[in-house]
């Protein structure tokens, strides 16, 4: 995983090391409770948000921002509007915590995959599918920058 940034990897590695399935999900569960902390201010996004931020597939209304920073990196925002997506709640916040600063060409490489390395081969397709386009659209915002 040494393409992905660094900070991303270990969280990764972390998760993955825990074999007790309830024990990754409080984790996670944990995780999703810092959501408020990437969450899209203001001053970048008023509700009711434009569709092209709408992550496609996404069960729980995600969205994503990406705001450009004075060194050439982006800082990301979210939001998920469906107050039970945990799931997509854990993921923004993994993604805003470790991508943010990140150089483009790592954040533009990082594989859709690392959802079923979070959240186990058992996720549901639908879960999946979302958790993945939320990583494609900040893969997406990294690339339209290269």
């Amino acid at each position: 995983m040494s393409e992905i940034p660094a900070k991303l990897a270990e969280v990764v590695t972390d998760i993955e090391s825990i074999s007790d399935r309830f024990e990754r999900q409080e984790i996670l569960i944990e995780t999703a409770d810092r959501f408020d902390g990437v969450r899209v201010p203001e001053s970048v996004a008023a509700k009711p948000y434009p569709e092209e931020r709408r992550v496609p597939a996404c069960e729980s209304d995600a969205f994503v921002w990406a705001v450009d920073q004075p060194d050439g990196t982006l800082k990301f925002y979210f939001d998920v509007l469906n107050p039970q997506g945990l799931s997509a709640m854990a993921m923004s916040v993994i993604l805003g915590e470790t991508l943010d600063g990140a150089p483009l060409e790592q954040v533009a490489k990082v594989p859709t995959d690392i959802v079923f390395k979070l959240f186990g081969k058992e996720i549901s397709m639908g879960k999946g599918a979302g958790l993945m386009g939320i990583i494609s659209m900040v893969q997406n915002e990294a690339k339209k920058r290269l």
